[in-house]
């Protein structure tokens, strides 16, 4: 006997026609709201290239957007906090996957796919006492 099949997604949308999604990655969190426009990225009140300096944090974001081919299509407004850039790049591309989802749930398969939907569980290990870091150990003196 198969287990019940989930139910089928639905479209997620406020009043103003824009989908939300929350993502994480590292220490950051970010809150995304994805709706119809021309492809503008506003991270922070601050544009996507003003706000991620490096190209690799800018082409994280819109990672999304060219799984589902949905480039230039959609505007992102998101507000991130905690952790460094490429957490916040990181929780900001899977809180625009997410909201794509729920924009259009027929996106699903795609991001799903790509793997953005999935979030990274890999944190920072923590520092053990009697090292130097989490796994480096002092220097070793014979005598």
């Amino acid at each position: 006997q198969r287990p019940a099949a989930p139910p089928p997604r639905t479209i997620t949308r406020d009043a103003l026609g824009r989908a939300y999604g929350t993502g994480r990655r590292k220490t950051a969190s970010a809150r995304v709201w994805v709706l119809p426009g021309d492809g503008r990225v506003v991270v922070n009140g601050r544009s996507l290239i003003d706000y991620f300096k490096r190209a690799t944090h800018a082409d994280e974001v819109v990672k999304p957007f060219g799984a589902t081919r949905t480039a230039g299509r959609f505007d992102v407004k998101a507000t991130v906090k905690g952790g460094g850039l490429s957490g916040q790049a990181g929780a900001v591309r899977h809180g625009a996957a997410r909201a794509l989802q729920n924009y259009d749930p027929a996106l699903r398969t795609a991001l799903k796919r790509a793997g953005l939907l999935t979030r990274d569980s890999r944190m920072v290990e923590r520092k053990k006492p009697g090292r130097k870091k989490a796994r480096k150990a002092f220097q070793w003196v014979k005598r």
